[in-house]
């Protein structure tokens, strides 16, 4: 770890802490601690980027990054010979190439409890939107439609659904807890069972799909979820089935779900992430059983105040040899 006393140091002498782009997070941590630490922004530097990480490629132990900067690519780290820490403030780590941050011993500092909570208020939201119909309602109500057409489509009740999890980590788990106080029955896949709970374990997500009313995917992506959620498993979850997505776009092949929804071939869908977002497919925007979400679910003031505190705490760890307070298990 780092071997750095800072309690005097100034300026130049401060420890290095490297960001790539500016980030709305990261402007909080330094805001408050720019006399214990030296932001590099390579953003605001003349130098092309590959020159500005070569200039200081033998001072800077510790970078900052975001699922919404730029990927951390084997490229990067080969810049970077004496890095030491990534502390990424994202729940998910698709954006980091792990395989060479483990060859280089570079330790990973994540965020992925802070956001736990409120991506799970989020994908409970988006649930209850589309099997309530309230967004479609609200809609129905502000163009003139109650006076006209009196008649509105009816929604689902809530209790009694079974809702297949697919990612039963942090986030997952603050899903089921949820809508087990809805009296929804919690069925899960993930990369292996879970001991500590009760609820009903399918190895295989298309069989998990087959048994749910909803499916709600928590999971991160990497090669192995990448389009896992393909037509077989939406066919499998059916014509009255609900998809809710909070993890990454790229989990569901998202080509296949606009094709099932529009032909009716499952019932709705909820959806904080997108496969090439900003640009959400059109054919979603003409439809009633659809909610879209601008990837915000993890947004709120209360998590940024979080995730700064989370920041300078794995910072300050790092440079006093402490441990990390949320250090990825062996990447």
């Amino acid at each position: 770890m780092a071997h750095n006393n800072h309690t005097h140091l100034h300026g130049q002498d401060l420890p290095k802490v490297l960001q790539l782009l500016p980030n709305p997070c990261f402007a909080l941590v330094e805001a408050n601690n720019s006399h214990k630490f030296h932001f590099l922004k390579a953003w605001a530097s003349p130098l092309p980027q590959d020159q500005f990480l070569e200039t200081h490629a033998g001072s800077v132990q510790v970078l900052l990054s975001s699922a919404i900067g730029p990927p951390i690519t084997a490229q990067i780290l080969h810049l970077l010979p004496s890095l030491k820490l990534l502390v990424t403030i994202s729940a998910g780590l698709d954006h980091v190439d792990l395989a060479e941050c483990r060859a280089r011993g570079v330790a990973i500092a994540s965020a992925s409890k802070i956001f736990a909570e409120d991506v799970a208020d989020v994908a409970v939201g988006l649930l209850l939107d589309v099997m309530r119909n309230i967004s479609a309602s609200d809609r129905f109500v502000r163009d003139g439609f109650w006076v006209s057409k009196c008649d509105f489509a009816l929604g689902s009740k809530i209790g009694g659904k079974r809702v297949g999890i697919v990612g039963l980590g942090n986030i997952g788990l603050e899903v089921a807890k949820r809508l087990e106080a809805f009296g929804c029955n919690i069925l899960y896949n993930s990369r292996k069972k879970k001991p500590f709970v009760s609820y009903h374990f399918f190895p295989d997500v298309c069989e998990l799909a087959a048994n749910s009313d909803v499916l709600v995917i928590c999971c991160g992506l990497n090669a192995q979820t990448h389009h896992m959620i393909n037509k077989k498993v939406l066919l499998a979850l059916g014509r009255e089935g609900v998809i809710v997505n909070v993890g990454r776009g790229a989990i569901i092949d998202e080509k296949e779900m606009v094709q099932c929804l529009v032909r009716g071939e499952i019932g709705g869908a909820g959806l904080d992430v997108f496969e090439n977002e900003p640009h959400v497919p059109k054919e979603l925007f003409a439809l009633d059983n659809v909610v879209l979400s601008p990837h915000q679910a993890a947004l709120t003031p209360e998590c940024f105040t979080a995730l700064r505190e989370l920041v300078i705490g794995n910072l300050e760890a790092f440079f006093s040899n402490k441990p990390l307070l949320s250090q990825v298990e062996n990447n």
